[in-house]
């Protein structure tokens, strides 16, 4: 998924004086040489014609970026220094108090700098912060509206292409199975790693677009879902303010979404099904759920993406994620085909033996007596799901 490099950032440059061509060099911590950027495509209004020079008064090395390459070629995403942001007005002590009490968090919005392009070696790059010294030059040339618009919708198609790659669809005019037989555990595993990429693919969609004021209608055309870009024009044009309720929710078996099926056994409607109180929550699910929440009340909240803290929630959330989508309680309709249970629950312990992994590394790193005691209970409960849920497997077999 996207690179996200901004506390590593140092210090750098971005050049837009050329219409037509973005060029720029990026310092990173931990770095001698530079990222060298050279993009076709023009920055927003605010920076297009202008050369931006910026710093970060906290550079922090962080892991996983060795195999960022320095040739950054490639096409612009979204650069301005303009995009409005909540950016909470707390301090970061604070902040953490505030999640653990779950807490409404207070924020103001602030300009920040957004800069974004597509590598062809490395992919969707990103610096998103509200916190770097900036300078920009005068303009060189003048960008209008109209041009800003035509950028703005090359960077939409850009993103969309991109999201499509990340998901690889499964071809569409393939053959299907006859609807009366159930697919095994294998057919499913498919299935479920092109949900899994839709869901990675979604979350990042989300995080880009969930401010702007035309969101739905940018994250159903960067994701590919055009059946419900045609859904929500109508619903603009009816101007009715019920279309969430409709029962819009991704199916697995489509790879996009389905307005009309009411039986789509997708992960959003599933989703639905549970915050609405339908059936009790299944005793292996709660215990999954109690855990991820245990580890990131244990965690530190600052650890991003390749460390161990990361890994372990992130292991524990999908486990309690996948688990209220084929796990239900007594009072529950709901009865998914065995084939996608088993599938669903193999994928489960993977990511159980990633968090044993993850947590085995966090105690070999502290000498801190309350959270290694903290550390241990979170991996007995590991066992015990991992345990759990081989035994589920073995009945349903």
């Amino acid at each position: 998924m996207a690179w996200r490099i901004e506390d590593a950032v140092a210090q750098g440059e971005i050049d837009n004086t050329v219409e037509g061509e973005t060029t720029g060099r990026i310092w990173l911590a931990g770095r001698d040489e530079p990222l060298i950027l050279s993009l076709n495509g023009d920055c927003w209004r605010d920076l297009a014609g202008t050369r931006l020079q910026f710093e970060n008064p906290d550079p922090k090395p962080m892991q996983g970026l060795g195999s960022l390459d320095v040739d950054q070629a490639g096409i612009v995403g979204d650069m301005t220094a303009s995009r409005k942001s909540r950016v909470p007005t707390v301090s970061e002590e604070e902040l953490n108090e505030l999640y653990r009490e779950r807490l409404e968090i207070p924020f103001e919005w602030r300009n920040t700098l957004y800069l974004e392009w597509f590598s062809e070696i490395n992919g969707r790059v990103v610096i998103e912060t509200a916190g770097y010294q900036l300078a920009i030059s005068p303009h060189e040339w003048e960008m209008d509206a109209d041009a800003e618009e035509a950028q703005k919708l090359a960077n939409l198609h850009a993103m969309r292409d991109f999201m499509a790659q990340v998901i690889r669809r499964r071809d569409s005019e393939g053959p299907e199975p006859e609807s009366a037989e159930e697919l095994d555990e294998f057919a499913w595993e498919e299935r479920l790693k092109e949900s899994d990429r839709l869901t990675d693919a979604y979350q990042e969609v989300l995080e880009k677009y969930m401010e702007d004021v035309d969101s739905e209608q940018k994250e159903a055309f960067v994701m590919g879902w055009d059946g419900l870009l045609d859904a929500l024009a109508e619903r603009d044009e009816a101007e009715e303010d019920d279309f969430p309720d409709q029962g819009a929710g991704y199916d697995p078996a489509d790879g996009f979404l389905s307005i009309d099926d009411e039986e789509s056994e997708d992960d959003f409607k599933k989703l639905a099904d549970d915050s609405s109180g339908k059936g009790e929550d299944h005793p292996l699910q709660a215990k999954a759920q109690s855990l991820a929440m245990l580890a990131m009340d244990v965690i530190k909240r600052d650890e991003g993406p390749g460390t161990p803290s990361y890994q372990l929630v992130t292991n524990l959330l999908q486990v309690s994620g996948k688990l209220a989508g084929v796990l239900f309680g007594n009072d529950s309709d709901y009865e998914p085909e065995t084939g996608f249970v088993l599938a669903v629950l193999k994928r489960c312990i993977n990511w159980l033996n990633e968090a044993v992994r993850a947590c085995q590394q966090l105690m070999e790193g502290t000498r801190d007596p309350a959270l290694m005691a903290s550390l241990e209970e979170i991996r007995l409960t590991i066992f015990e799901i991992r345990d759990s849920i081989v035994e589920l497997r073995r009945e349903l077999k």
